[in-house]
Formats: C-alpha cells, structure tokens, sequence
C-alpha cells in the first residue's frame, strides 16, 4: 500500500473520540481511519500522569500494528501529559488536541477571558493554560473539571434534568468570571454541546477541540504529500477494550452514521 493510501489512526479513552472521526470523515472524506476507544479503561481523568502515559503508549503501539501514516490523539487527557513522550518514542507524525483548541479559542475570544471544562488530570496538566499563554500571555484562562461529563455522555444521558443540573454545577463559575469562549475540553463534551450552551447562554463561543484539530491533520497531511486522493473509497475499523453492542450503539449516534462492525480485542 502507498503511503498516502495508509489510514489514518485515532485514539481515546472511550466513545467520545468518534467526534473527532465524525470531524475528518466529514472534512477529509477520502480517508480511511482506524478508531481505537480504550473502553475497559475508560475515564482516563481520573488516573495518574504515569498511567495515562502508560495507557497512551500501549494505544499507539496498538494502531502502528495497521501501518497508519499518522495518529491523532483524541484524548485531551493524554493529550495533556503523554503527547512528548508519544512523540519521543514514535517516528510516526503525532498530533494532539490541545494546541488546535487553544489556538481557535485565542482568535475567538474578544474580552480576553477564556473558560476550559475538562476532565480532572487535563486541568491539572494546564496543558490549556500553557498553550493559551505561549499565543498571547494577555488571556486569562478559568478552567473547571467536570469528573461526570464523561459518565453521563458514555451513558448516553446527553440532556435532560439530571444532565441540566449538573452541567450548571460545574459551569455556574466560569459564568461568574465573565468569559466571552469556552474550549470543551474533552471529546466527550461535544455531545453535550446543547445544555451547556443553554447555561452558558448566546454570548458565549463554544470551542470543539476535535474540530479544530482536523483542520491540523489537514495542514500536517498536504505539507507531507499524503493528503488522499480524493477519489479514494475510505475503509473505517473499530476497536474496543470492552463490550462493543454499546460502543455500537452510542456511537452512530456520535458519527451520525451507521457503524457496520465494532471488534473487541484485548490487545495487551
């Protein structure tokens, strides 16, 4: 296979990568992907920097079995503490989350003030806030965890009263700090997309990560000349740690599309 026919590879912690997927299928549609969710493992935030990178290290590994020419790090988690490792220990072109999100919110924002949501271990990292700074040090950035986003989405608790409440827990101090952007820090939260917007309320820009880091793999792919032929049939894989029937299930809700087979495999 030509190198520029090579899919391209993508990770997560669980489910909420596929909004990345739903991203490049929609922006570079001749492209195939192989999508890796660590459901068995999954939420990444709650664990430690050693483990995440641990956990990153066994999913690149898991994805050069399939000869991809790039790996996009959905995770904002490992994204956070394990990208200079990745890319320490792989020739392979990585490519993470947080700097594409950081970037869009730094053009976004017209009062200088920008909210991060994500899960525990990628607002400890300040991965977000070291990014912001290094384009312009005059932002402030508040950020909040929010540990049940994750839950709530892998459930598929997308809206509702439960869903509601807990949403303006999280968010009601970051409203209180005044910002004008919010990055959704995380895959997942993109799904949840609709109620925080509701809280957050119409003056407030709501910055998808996964979005803004397809138009990075863009970039990454032409300046390398494997960008696909755009008349190429793509071919989509998934793969699992744990129980695909629900994987299946939530995730043509997130692609939008239907999901012909999902393989669990245990690949440690």
């Amino acid at each position: 296979m030509s190198t520029v026919r090579k899919p391209i590879g993508v990770f997560d912690s669980g489910i909420g990568g596929l909004t990345l997927v739903k991203a490049l299928v929609e922006e570079l549609p001749s492209e195939s992907v192989v999508y890796f969710g660590d459901t068995a493992r999954v939420p990444y935030g709650t664990k430690s920097k050693s483990t995440i990178v641990r956990f990153s290290l066994e999913n690149v590994k898991f994805l050069l079995r399939f000869d991809v020419k790039c790996i996009v790090v959905a995770c904002n988690t490992s994204s956070s503490w394990a990208l200079p490792t990745l890319r320490k220990y792989f020739k392979v072109p990585i490519i993470g989350v947080i700097r594409p999100g950081a970037m869009a919110a730094s053009r976004r924002t017209r009062n200088k003030k920008v909210g991060v949501i994500g899960t525990r271990a990628t607002v400890e990292s300040r991965a977000y806030e070291t990014a912001i700074a290094r384009i312009d040090p005059a932002i402030a950035v508040s950020s909040q965890s929010c540990p049940l986003f994750v839950p709530l989405v892998e459930a598929g608790w997308l809206n509702g009263s439960v869903c509601r409440l807990v949403t303006e827990q999280y968010l009601d101090p970051l409203n209180q700090q005044g910002i004008d952007t919010l990055i959704l820090g995380c895959t997942h939260y993109p799904l949840l997309a609709s109620t925080v917007g509701q809280v957050m309320g119409d003056g407030v820009a709501l910055i998808d990560s996964a979005k803004e880091t397809v138009a990075e793999v863009r970039g990454m792919l032409m300046s390398q000349d494997l960008l696909c032929d755009q008349h190429a049939k793509p071919r989509y894989r998934f793969f699992v740690t744990d129980e695909a029937d629900h994987f299946t299930q939530l995730g043509e809700q997130f692609l939008g599309r239907s999901i012909r087979s999902v393989e669990r495999v245990n690949y440690r």
